[in-house]
């Protein structure tokens, strides 16, 4: 087939909107030697665990001044290598390539703010959940956004492939502007400096837009809850019972709260059992 133009702009949107790792099984037989299935012995005898997560989302995961991954995932991913016995190396990852890094094994599992949906099922395999984040709309206390309609009426930035970006393209009406950019951080530039007017937001962008423009930014509309897993491989089952294990672990023991308060300023939600669609188990 002749490579046109359109066929390659074609596949740039195809990778940039995450769709690709709908190929995740003929991904995986391409780099089979790399991402081989997982065991924990395979994890202890590499004497590392090889972590992917956000590079510059905080609280959830960033770089702090003296170049060291911190945040809320950071933490948990810390506790599982001590479980583990080995060190955590982290690898920071924008929204639109955390599942063709563990696909394609350049990580071993995923810490990275995971919003558990069944389309991300079908390319890899959620644990149970261990982390909630609302998903919202925000913008400046003068922007009059009351109901979804509203949202017609302006510009709204949102995180390629995110959450985000997936319940302000749902609710959006039809002809609503949306610029999508590769992270939060350029999404939280974008409404700083005044290229969107509102943004798909999770929970703590207020924070993080008031700090930089105190007492101006604020919730417009609540979206959804949506619930975080870790992220490992499809079909690895030892894998994902460990992980399981771990996560189940934290919350009996109070570790997991413990990581709550730290980031968040409060406690735990209560999680659900099962969520449809989305298996936290392999079959």
């Amino acid at each position: 087939m002749t490579d046109t133009p359109i066929l390659r702009s074609t596949r740039r949107r195809f990778l940039a909107t995450g769709l690709a790792v709908l190929a995740a099984p003929a991904i995986l037989s391409v780099n089979a030697r790399m991402a081989a299935a997982q065991t924990v012995s395979e994890i202890k005898s590499k004497g590392k665990l090889v972590v992917g997560i956000q590079g510059d989302n905080a609280p959830w995961g960033f770089v702090n001044s003296q170049g060291v991954q911190e945040g809320f995932d950071a933490d948990v991913a810390k506790l599982f290598g001590q479980e583990l016995g080995v060190p955590v190396e982290f690898v920071p990852t924008a929204v639109a390539n955390r599942i063709p890094a563990l696909v394609t094994g350049r990580v071993d599992i995923l810490f990275a703010t995971m919003g558990m949906y069944p389309d991300r099922a079908k390319a890899i395999q959620f644990s149970k959940p261990y982390a909630a984040n609302d998903v919202v709309l925000v913008a400046p206390k003068a922007t009059v956004i009351k109901t979804a309609a509203d949202m017609k009426s302006f510009v709204i930035g949102v995180a390629r492939s995110s959450a985000q970006d997936t319940a302000v393209t749902k609710a959006a009406p039809e002809g609503t502007v949306i610029r999508r950019f590769d992270d939060d951080a350029a999404t939280i530039q974008a409404m700083l400096s005044g290229q969107v007017q509102a943004v798909g937001a999770n929970q703590f962008y207020p924070i993080r837009l008031n700090k930089a423009q105190p007492d101006t930014y604020e919730r417009k509309l609540d979206f959804l809850r949506q619930y975080n897993g870790a992220g490992t491989r499809l079909g690895q089952k030892e894998w994902n019972e460990t992980v399981n294990a771990f996560i189940d672990k934290i919350k009996a023991n109070g570790e997991l709260a413990k990581i709550y308060q730290k980031w968040m300023g409060f406690a735990p939600p209560e999680f659900p059992t099962s969520m449809e669609g989305v298996p936290f188990t392999v079959g």
